[in-house]
């Protein structure tokens, strides 16, 4: 039950990204934006930490400012695998990485 929970909170969050972000746009409804939620969990629990270990140097010269950046181009990287879902540059994608962290975050501590 708990994961379905988490699913569902990390959906809300998508949706409400999308609706707070100007240059993220999702076209496909629900269905797109549950698909966007479980990419985005397939996301951070598999490729991110991969990456993140890989690219820890950079991370660490830049004073963990390239984990911000690592995190906007996988969060522009979903543009490729979920149909229907559009960003329109690198900055709305740092953005709408930012606020759907946030958002996840504070949603799964209410939960």
């Amino acid at each position: 039950m708990s994961m379905i929970l988490k699913f569902l909170g990390t959906a809300a969050a998508v949706y409400l990204t999308v609706s707070l972000v100007p240059g993220v746009d999702i076209t496909g409804g629900w269905i797109t934006t549950l698909l966007l939620a479980l990419v985005w969990s397939v996301i951070t629990l598999l490729i991110r930490p991969i990456l993140s270990l890989l690219t820890l140097p950079i991370t660490l010269l830049t004073f963990g400012i390239f984990a911000f950046v690592l995190n906007a181009l996988l969060f522009w990287a979903m543009e490729l695998i979920v149909p229907g879902f559009t960003v329109s540059g690198f900055w709305p994608a740092l953005l709408g990485a930012l606020v759907l962290s946030a958002l996840n975050w504070l949603i799964r501590k209410v939960l």
